[in-house]
């Protein structure tokens, strides 16, 4: 932004060019060329805002300061604006509207007054540079950038390091069962759709897809013999895998991060009736965070081949879910999410997975145990365990 007020608008332009064509050596060409287009053309943007407010060039900022302020903000929103709609437009073509939308809410709008931000030091950096500090001016402006960008990127590694940690517990629980394998991801990609339908905030929408992808990581510690063991399970084994909520909540709790997902992960499995467990909780009784993935969770379950069964159609199971309202869902987050899926579509699990095997001795998932109208190996248990 600065360069707008000591050079002038066109040398704004060509310095978004050079910069953009400073890209890793991986890039491919063709996102090269878009990347490059997309700065120059956000660039111009702002460049022709600053030209036609008649905002000053060089020394004339000491004359016009008030004036700099309002042509570099005002080119600042044009450049953002513009680089917004152009990635918009990308996103649009390659994912979808509903893309778009959560693109608009969690980046494009919490990082506007931050931009806006830069803009005012650029209009700084210019003023000390032109009153004779030069070069200085730089480094007096951009160390403080640097450093909160380092911070910035410590976070982002932190962050990838905690996707990595989750990850390794879902391998764990899905390397016991080969039917189950995809599950967590696909409860946690669920569970996203129904939080940006429902405009979660992006910190609430993080901790909703971590709940998801580890609501089951308690079946790490339920024996492989009772998870992989053929036909139905007694007293005794159903008390184990009921113990998995609990278990899944010990494991994720020295984790700081985690703080918003543990009552989500213990109560998953609590219906709106009051029958589950392991509170017996009902109603609006049920964290939030719970009643959504217990929704997810059935509908994943239902619409995946597992080994004594063919899997259910997506609509099969959209209707199961607006039978069992009120007995086992929340009946306005199954309106919800019967909504999304319809809109958006859904590509279920069975198209990867292997035919079932009607023998007696094939082993029952035991996610369809409380399933209601629709679920179980008989079809009638009532669904995921």
């Amino acid at each position: 932004m600065s360069v707008y007020v000591i050079a002038g608008p066109a040398a704004a332009v060509v310095v978004a060019g050079i910069g953009a064509l400073m890209q890793p050596r991986d890039v491919p060409l063709m996102k090269r060329v878009h990347n490059t287009s997309q700065r120059i053309l956000s660039a111009g943007g702002g460049a022709l805002t600053y030209i036609l407010l008649d905002a000053p060039v060089g020394d004339g900022v000491f004359a016009h300061p008030f004036q700099a302020i309002l042509g570099v903000t005002a080119a600042g929103v044009v450049h953002q604006v513009v680089n917004a709609v152009l990635m918009c437009m990308v996103l649009s073509l390659e994912r979808g509207v509903t893309v778009v939308i959560s693109f608009i809410r969690e980046v494009v709008v919490p990082t506007a007054l931050p931009m806006l931000g830069y803009g005012l030091l650029g209009v700084l950096m210019a003023v000390v540079w032109l009153g004779g500090l030069g070069i200085l001016a730089g480094l007096l402006v951009m160390v403080p950038l640097v450093v909160a960008r380092w911070a910035l990127t410590q976070d982002e590694a932190e962050r990838a390091a905690q996707a990595a940690a989750m990850r390794a517990f879902i391998e764990v629980i899905e390397t016991k069962d080969l039917y189950t394998r995809g599950h967590s991801e696909r409860v946690s990609q669920g569970v996203g759709l129904l939080g940006r339908h429902l405009r979660l905030s992006a910190d609430r929408q993080q901790a909703l897809e971590h709940a998801g992808l580890l609501h089951d990581v308690g079946k790490v510690g339920v024996p492989t013999r009772i998870i992989r063991k053929p036909g139905r399970l007694d007293d005794s084994e159903m008390d184990a895998i009921r113990l998995h909520p609990a278990r899944g909540v010990e494991l994720i709790g020295n984790i700081p991060f985690l703080e918003e997902v543990k009552s989500a992960v213990l109560h998953h499995h609590e219906k709106y009736d009051g029958t589950g467990y392991p509170a017996g909780l009902s109603g609006t009784s049920i964290p939030y965070f719970a009643r959504i993935i217990g929704i997810v969770d059935a509908f994943d379950s239902l619409t995946s081949t597992r080994s004594y069964r063919p899997a259910r159609s997506v609509e099969e199971t959209l209707a199961i879910l607006e039978q069992d309202r009120l007995t086992h869902f929340d009946p306005a987050l199954v309106n919800a999410f019967v909504h999304v899926i319809r809109t958006r579509g859904w590509v279920a699990a069975a198209e990867q997975q292997p035919a079932p095997d009607n023998s007696a001795d094939a082993t029952v998932d035991h996610d369809d145990m409380s399933l209601g109208s629709g679920g179980g190996a008989s079809g009638s248990a009532a669904g995921p365990a």
